[in-house]
């Protein structure tokens, strides 16, 4: 509590001069809220349970975040917690509020205790916060995660393996700017070293040109079909799904066989008029 004492002492000193709630006052202040959507019986609910929030927020001083910036997302919690508080359903507004206390102060520990964005739903939440613990646990008994290990945590909190794997991976190591030199004479910059397995700009350019130069070369050869062999050609060779002989026997009224030589035929002729390119066509692109 000192820490949160030296960063947050105006919410300190609000939180011990707030009298405790007795359970009829507290329902009464809740109803008025709820109902007449009173300010002050708000701020009173609220103000005498800042002491939850600071109770939660010394419990995740050790992810290495703003102490006063947990307070606030407490307060927020809070907040949201008597906006949904049901008076009638007869508890105690702390045990209701708790749970939105933490659950504020967890989303705020997820969305700041990396620059890498991790996942943020149920499962995701518990594996990241189970694993801190089973990890500090493990650390204080000389003992490492292991493989294991890996299969009873994926099993209990109903993940997969790989995802406590990669879990364990980015607790393992600190964040890593990729404007941060590296060891060495030249100071040169992560950044430097990542490889990009795009294609260069000249490369993209060169592949355009191709793709369009053998497009031109498939239209010019397939103008060499007749009607009949060129929709043969297309029925069995350039739709997604491939017609059969005998549907295409039947709608031009001959026989699968002659659907079958047709369409060799005109495999045969695109084969030579490609092979035989003229170079005018080339001259084009040039």
């Amino acid at each position: 509590m000192g820490e949160i004492a030296g960063v947050a002492r105006h919410v300190m000193h609000a939180a011990t001069k707030a009298p405790y709630l007795e359970h009829d006052e507290e329902r009464e202040l809740a109803l008025r809220w709820r109902d007449h959507r009173d300010d002050a019986a708000l701020h009173r609910l609220t103000s005498a349970h800042l002491r939850l929030v600071l109770s939660v927020a010394a419990r995740f001083r050790r992810y290495g975040l703003s102490a006063s910036d947990l307070v606030q997302e407490g307060s927020v919690g809070l907040l949201e917690a008597a906006l949904r508080f049901e008076p009638e359903r007869n508890i105690r507004f702390s045990t209701y509020a708790a749970w939105w206390v933490r659950a504020s102060m967890q989303d705020y520990v997820l969305r700041n205790w990396s620059i890498v964005r991790g996942g943020t739903s149920s499962s995701q939440k518990a594996l990241f916060f189970n694993l801190r613990r089973v990890k500090a646990r493990a650390e204080r008994n000389g003992d490492s995660i292991g493989d294991a290990m890996y299969g009873d945590i994926a099993t209990a909190l109903k993940v997969s393996r790989r995802d406590v794997e990669a879990m364990d991976a980015r607790l393992s190591g600190p964040d890593l700017s990729l404007n941060a030199p590296v060891a060495g004479p030249d100071q040169a910059e992560h950044m430097e070293f990542l490889v990009d397995g795009e294609p260069l700009p000249d490369e993209r350019v060169g592949d355009t040109i191709d793709g369009e130069r053998r497009l031109a070369r498939l239209r010019q050869a397939l103008s060499m079909l007749n009607e009949r062999e060129l929709k043969i050609v297309y029925e069995r060779r350039l739709t997604e799904e491939s017609t059969t002989l005998e549907a295409l026997g039947q709608r031009l009224g001959i026989s699968k066989e002659r659907v079958r030589q047709i369409e060799n035929r005109a495999l045969a002729k695109l084969r030579a008029a490609l092979c035989d390119w003229q170079p005018v066509a080339e001259a084009a692109y040039a």
